[in-house]
């Protein structure tokens, strides 16, 4: 497999991950025409993507057999190094890794820095947009590394994402995605807390999120999740507290590594593992209206 090809269909691409992301992911790129094989861990997870009409393989050894391009959708950037270490010796000459999980930026750096001296090609291209997105292929994808490596992974993330930023080195993407959850978060955080103020104030929720999406308060939480689902009570988003908390956690351990001072960081980080404790792993990211209520 030549190192500079571009990856067009219809190429075997192996998913590493089939959640609730990898699921539909794995749906958009066969229908654009690739021959894509998954695997899971979970035999359940195997059994539900087979049903769906996807092709499941019982180990990641057989998924990335021959496969032009490995794209990983796991739980943190340690899964993931544990996935590729144990396949590494199975990829083809001159396959891509495409890391789409939500990964620390430095150990995603010293993975890819290992797999590119080892002949292959590495991105790390997390996603923002969440469930509905990854359904529909519109996702934002954050892609950091080699503009050539990109260059030829760029038809597989089309496949997948409507918005493809190419952010800079190694680890950049990542470190992208973490700082936009960061910044959702505490967004999300401030907007409850204004309901609440305002509430106790006399102000109707309703009325005050109307007055926010018309005035400099507008923000993604403001339009998509308080009248949705904070002000009703329906935790159904579809991505978790935990995972929030994760990459806000994520975002605040990078500026502490490289000596950036973050004290919204810190504050807003601490806020949400404090949530993530109380609620347990399984809440919703907008019980965090919940959390923060009752701690009033």
């Amino acid at each position: 497999m030549s190192q500079s090809a571009v990856i067009n269909p219809p190429a075997r691409i192996a998913v590493i991950g089939l959640g609730n992301m990898g699921r539909p992911m794995s749906a958009c790129l066969a229908r654009a025409g690739y021959h894509v094989v998954g695997f899971d861990i979970s035999p359940e997870a195997r059994s539900a993507y087979a049903e769906a009409g996807g092709t499941a393989t019982s180990t990641a050894t057989d998924a990335v057999a021959g496969a032009a391009a490995v794209i990983t959708l796991l739980g943190d950037g340690k899964i993931v190094r544990s996935a590729i270490e144990g396949v590494k010796a199975h990829l083809a000459p001159g396959a891509v890794v495409i890391d789409m999980s939500s990964s620390a930026p430095i150990g995603t750096r010293a993975l890819g820095e290992e797999l590119i001296a080892a002949g292959f090609g590495f991105i790390d291209a997390p996603v923002s947009g969440g469930v509905k997105r990854a359904i529909d292929g519109s996702l934002a994808i954050m892609a950091g590394g080699d503009g050539a490596t990109i260059d030829r992974a760029e038809p597989v993330l089309k496949a997948m994402g409507k918005s493809i930023f190419r952010t800079g080195p190694l680890g950049s993407g990542h470190a992208a995605k973490a700082l936009n959850n960061y910044v959702s978060a505490a967004g999300l955080a401030a907007a409850v807390e204004a309901l609440a103020i305002g509430g106790r104030f006399g102000i109707e929720p309703e009325v005050l999120v109307d007055v926010l999406n018309a005035s400099t308060g507008r923000n993604n939480s403001t339009e998509n999740k308080l009248k949705q689902f904070v002000i009703p009570e329906k935790y159904t988003s579809g991505f978790s507290l935990a995972l929030m908390a994760k990459d806000i956690r994520t975002a605040d351990e990078l500026a502490h590594d490289i000596g950036v001072s973050a004290p919204l960081a810190d504050e807003v980080s601490a806020l949400w593992s404090a949530a993530m404790q109380e609620l347990g792993p399984g809440a919703d990211h907008v019980e965090i209206g919940r959390y923060l209520t009752a701690k009033r």
